[in-house]
């Protein structure tokens, strides 16, 4: 493994060990930003997984412990799907022999929330006597030149001597060069875009005598005093710190980080960051961010920028050097973004926000930097997807008009009465296809909302004039379940279709069957194919393929859905997702789709009843799911991992099954769920269950996804804090399907976890919407994308993709430009022209 992420793993590791402190690196994990982003590029890390952990560790501090411990096993599981290496278990002893990575394998599902890192579900799956593999170490490819990486850097007009060569710069002789270039500097153009990870706000300063209770402050100070005392019977220890300005002294303390002792000496001069605490009448910070200070800082009372390191580059040295470049060449830029928009836009110019940026005079002017440089970020990303949107809907579309007569019998045949937002999103699908252009819309709904009718209704309307429509669904399971939705509605009582024109196409399919379907689809007396990935096969043609809908679109990648697209002529696509996206990413990275949203639950329906139980109450859980089956009803109960584990103290679904089987519910019928089971297993018991033949489903996460059993009405989660919110609330949505009062039961790992900030949220709201906007604070955007423009919440370095506000006003901008000039044609666009081009020339986006 790099030794950039052996080092992640092993302060990672040391967090979870002391359950989750922000201890492991002096000051805080984020502290370690300084040096270890650049000694990541150095060892070729992938950038997306670089700015991944920028992100998370930057906003470590601000979690509690538990939203700590989730943001870490998060974080560590999308580097060991990255790199699986990462994955395997650590040397334990210096003479053991380096063993080569394994192969990649795809993690399952249903383990995706064990302690990091060095509990894998790649590491569980592990053959003890699988042959070792010699794998050959890749060469390390230099990372992306910062220039290149930001929006609008680079044009025709950029100054020749940006490309020049770091070399020109007094002091930067070829080894110096060749550390910056580690860190994504080549040129001096890209000096201007290394943007620093933070500052330390010497303008800001209070003198310790003037210091109270509970003041967020930076204190510089000179070392007095340092003492190492042993606690707990000498198996941990604290560090006293004691440091005097002349007007007073102020106590630090660090818990169990005594190498810290060595760091430091009387007469160092150093700034602290942190909350003022009271110990015995006497002021003290508790473990707060320090750093040795410069001498020259004590006295310039200035913000100093603070960049990512590496090996052999100190902060004093690049400052020096980032000083040069930036009062000389910022000034020269060229801006590519028109007067006209600044000005509507109020943002200052890029040369000052340039300049400010890396030296800012005032903490307002640093604000107007960041807000100018966030905004070219997404204001780009804005024209793209508005660009894709215009393309498509260049394109011509088959008309497929109906009478609202034709629509009404429909509905007044169904046993039930759509809600307003069921028939608002009807009629969108109504007028798209109705446009002349091919539809590209996204129907949002809760779980249970009732997407699944509003497509089946969307699909009729095309079927009925003799074209054919295709739905895919990423589970067979799921797949199937829609088959039989589809063909109830469509078939019954005389209805627009025959069951033989509907039929379901899914891996375990016979191929006799298959044969014939495919035959029907080519033909077109098969009229509407309900199936899985098996729809997208090469061998399936379609006669007049015009309507698809792709149903939990994240679940797909990019090259799926067009090779679905592909088989028709400019079809018609509905996406559908039970995962609510937050309103800031519907207005970026989902921004060339029209967005119907289903905030509505269908009549009848009850909220589901959510409680979080210590794990003592467990008994008070199955006393509830006794009573529920004594009515006739059914239970999941549902675990984050199949076996147990040595390094997780987290129960499990096989080893659970068997207690719960012979003697918590020995008079009743279990079934058992897991990801380990063959295609053909899950079924089988999932479809036991839906007939009733199972009272109680003992399973893993398989269940998260569109599995309804409307009889079912208490879902017991067990290790409920191992789950992220989209999860819990995905799980919650299995039960509550039917019109009986339904109850989701949180059981956390350890009793001090009920207190979790995730499974609060769940016992307060039933809305999907507000937890999906919880989530995309806390976890980031990787719930929501999937594949689609993954490369997006990477792209960010200034902007986040939670400022909605700042996406407004890029968004309002990037409108009102697309309505004057769509192609950036006029001569006063000349340069956002290039500047565009060079940012979406590798194909981000994704129109399917």
């Amino acid at each position: 493994m790099q030794p950039s992420l052996e080092k992640l793993r092993k302060f990672f590791r040391l967090e979870h060990e002391n359950k989750y402190p922000n201890t492991a690196i002096i000051g805080g994990l984020a502290q370690m930003l300084d040096y270890w982003e650049g000694e990541a590029r150095v060892d070729g890390i992938a950038e997306e997984v670089i700015q991944a952990v920028v992100a998370r560790l930057r906003s470590y501090e601000k979690l509690s412990p538990d939203g700590r411990a989730e943001s870490l096993k998060g974080l560590w599981k999308r580097i060991s799907e990255t790199y699986p290496e990462a994955g395997q278990k650590p040397k334990t002893q210096a003479s053991q022999t380096p063993r080569p990575p394994r192969p990649e394998q795809e993690a399952p599902q249903n383990q995706n929330t064990e302690a990091p890192p060095d509990v894998s579900p790649a590491q569980q799956r592990q053959q003890p006597n699988q042959p070792k593999q010699q794998v050959q170490q890749k060469p390390r490819p230099a990372p992306q030149p910062r220039s290149e990486a930001v929006p609008g850097a680079k044009t025709s007009q950029t100054p020749a001597a940006l490309n020049a060569s770091l070399t020109v710069l007094q002091g930067v002789g070829p080894k110096h060069a060749g550390d910056l270039a580690n860190l994504g500097m080549q040129t001096l153009g890209d000096m201007l875009y290394y943007f620093p990870r933070r500052y330390e706000d010497y303008s800001q300063l209070k003198p310790i005598k003037s210091l109270f209770y509970g003041d967020v402050v930076t204190v510089l100070g000179t070392v007095q005093s340092v003492h190492t005392r042993p606690i707990k019977g000498g198996s941990k220890s604290i560090v006293e710190i004691v440091i005097s300005d002349g007007t007073g002294s102020l106590r630090l303390s660090f818990f169990n980080q005594p190498w810290l002792a060595n760091k430091t000496k009387n007469g160092d001069a150093i700034a602290v960051s942190g909350k003022v605490d009271q110990y015995l009448g006497r002021l003290v910070m508790n473990s707060p961010d320090w750093e040795p200070v410069e001498v020259e800082n004590l006295h310039t009372a200035r913000i100093v920028p603070i960049y990512a390191l590496t090996e052999k580059v100190t902060q004093k040295w690049l400052r020096g050097m980032m000083n040069q470049v930036i009062s000389h060449w910022a000034p020269a830029v060229v801006d590519a973004l028109p007067d006209k928009i600044k000005l509507a836009a109020r943002l200052v110019s890029l040369s000052e926000a340039l300049q400010q940026i890396h030296f800012p005079n005032s903490q307002a002017r640093l604000k107007a930097a960041r807000e100018r440089l966030g905004f070219d970020e997404i204001f780009y990303l804005q024209m793209g997807v508005l660009r894709q949107k215009r393309d498509w809907k260049s394109v011509e579309g088959r008309r497929f008009p109906v009478p609202t007569e034709w629509v009404d019998s429909r509905l007044s045949s169904l046993p039930f009465t759509l809600t307003d937002a069921q028939k608002k999103s009807l009629e969108d699908i109504r007028a798209d296809l109705d446009s002349g252009q091919p539809m590209n819309r996204l129907i949002q709904g809760d779980v249970g909302s009732g997407k699944t009718v509003v497509a089946a209704l969307g699909a009729a309307i095309v079927v009925n004039t003799g074209a054919q429509a295709a739905i895919m669904a990423p589970t067979s399971i799921l797949a199937e379940q829609h088959y039989r939705n589809f063909t109830n509605m469509l078939t019954r009582d005389g209805g627009m279709m025959q069951e033989s024109e509907i039929r379901l196409l899914v891996g375990s399919t016979p191929e006799t069957e298959k044969e014939a379907i495919r035959q029907g689809l080519a033909e077109g007396s098969v009229k509407m194919v309900i199936g899985t990935h098996a729809v997208i096969e090469p061998d399936i043609l379609f006669k007049d393929l015009q309507f698809i809908v792709i149903d939990e679109q994240h679940r797909f990648g990019v090259e799926q859905r067009k090779e679905l697209r592909s088989k028709g002529t400019n079809p018609h696509l509905l996406v559908m997702t039970a995962t609510p996206i937050p309103r800031s990413l519907a207005l970026t990275v989902f921004g060339d789709l029209d967005i119907s949203v289903i905030d509505q639950m269908p009549e009848g329906r009850q909220p589901i009843n959510t409680y979080v139980l210590r794990p003592q109450e467990r008994e008070r859980a199955f006393s509830l799911i006794r009573g529920q089956i004594k009515e006739g009803r059914q239970a999941f109960i549902v675990y984050p991992l199949i076996d147990e584990s040595e390094k997780i103290e987290a129960r499990a679904a096989v080893d659970d099954f068997s207690t719960l089987s012979k003697e918590i519910f020995p008079d009743l019928k279990l079934g058992l769920l897991h990801g380990r089971m063959k295609p053909s297993e899950k079924d089988e018991v999932m479809m036991k269950f839906r007939d009733r033949q199972y009272d109680i489903l003992v399973s893993t996460t398989v269940v998260e996804v569109g599995v309804d059993v409307p009889n079912s009405t208490v879902m017991l989660i067990e290790g409920a804090d191992r789950f992220g919110l989209a999860q819990l609330h995905q799980l919650r949505g299995r039960v509550g399907r039917g019109g009986a009062q339904s109850y989701c039961l949180l059981i956390p790992t350890h009793e001090d976890a009920t207190e979790n900030e995730r499974l609060q949220a769940m016992s307060r709201t039933n809305s999907g919407f507000e937890l999906a906007d919880l989530d995309l604070k806390t976890r980031g955007p990787g719930e929501f994308l999937g594949t689609r423009q993954a490369g997006f919440a990477t792209t960010l370095k200034m902007a986040s993709i939670t400022d909605v506000t700042l996406i407004e006003k890029a968004r309002t901008q990037a409108q009102l430009l697309f309505e004057r000039d769509p192609y950036l044609q006029q001569t006063e666009h000349a340069l956002l022209a290039e500047a565009f081009e060079r940012f979406w020339g590798e194909g981000k986006g994704d129109v399917s």
